[in-house]
């Protein structure tokens, strides 16, 4: 099994939570809600940006320039505050670290949005916390969705449009052979992950599954 392969199951899984959904959930490409405030990412989700950045740089070197400048200035912003090793981008995973990171930087939007359209300029590449986003799905706090959509809904008919995603633990899986492979483990966040990626000289990363 591959990352493309994950990223097919998530996407399929997304598009029948929102057939289900209907007009309940209001996600639409403009719609930044989820852009604004960092969040952890794994190995295989940076492996995929930087990836896609490099994509990108090969279609389109202005927009993909943009994309660095912003993780630069994203970074220069974050570090000071980071609750992990700046120089490497890993959070760190102890309690009051993990407490620091859920009042970190709230406001910080994703570099990889563009600010004139409200769009993602690594669409293709994105998180599987971004392919998820939106229609309600379970975690440990129980089922949650974004507040912006299923109003009107009630408890019942939101759960009947409950996502899910990966049943198998696909992701899991692949994250740990990465982490075998490459011999970095741990989670970052998308600017550091961009910010750390060198020019493309490649058109492929051997490091992703």
């Amino acid at each position: 099994m591959s990352d493309g392969q994950l990223v097919q199951i998530v996407d399929a899984a997304f598009a029948d939570a929102a057939c289900r959904s209907g007009e309940w959930l209001v996600c639409r490409a403009g719609c930044t809600q989820c852009c604004i405030g960092p969040f952890p990412i794994n190995q295989l989700d940076a492996a995929r940006l930087r990836q896609g950045l490099f994509e990108l740089e090969a279609l389109d070197s202005e927009r993909a320039s943009r994309v660095r400048q912003r993780a630069r200035a994203s970074v220069l912003r974050l570090a000071a505050d980071f609750p992990g090793d700046p120089a490497t981008g890993i959070l760190d995973e102890d309690v009051s670290s993990e407490r620091r990171f859920a009042s970190f930087a709230n406001e910080e939007p994703c570099p990889a949005l563009d600010p004139g359209t409200g769009r993602c300029d690594l669409y293709q590449a994105r998180p599987m916390t971004c392919r998820v986003f939106g229609p309600p799905l379970r975690s440990e706090e129980g089922l949650g969705h974004c507040e912006l959509c299923y109003h009107g809904a009630s408890p019942e008919q939101i759960s009947d449009c409950e996502l899910s995603a990966d049943p198998d633990d696909l992701e899991a899986r692949l994250v740990h052979d990465l982490e075998q492979t490459t011999g970095i483990r741990g989670d970052t966040i998308i600017a550091f992950c961009l910010d750390s990626c060198p020019p493309a000289s490649i058109t492929h990363n051997p490091s992703m599954p």
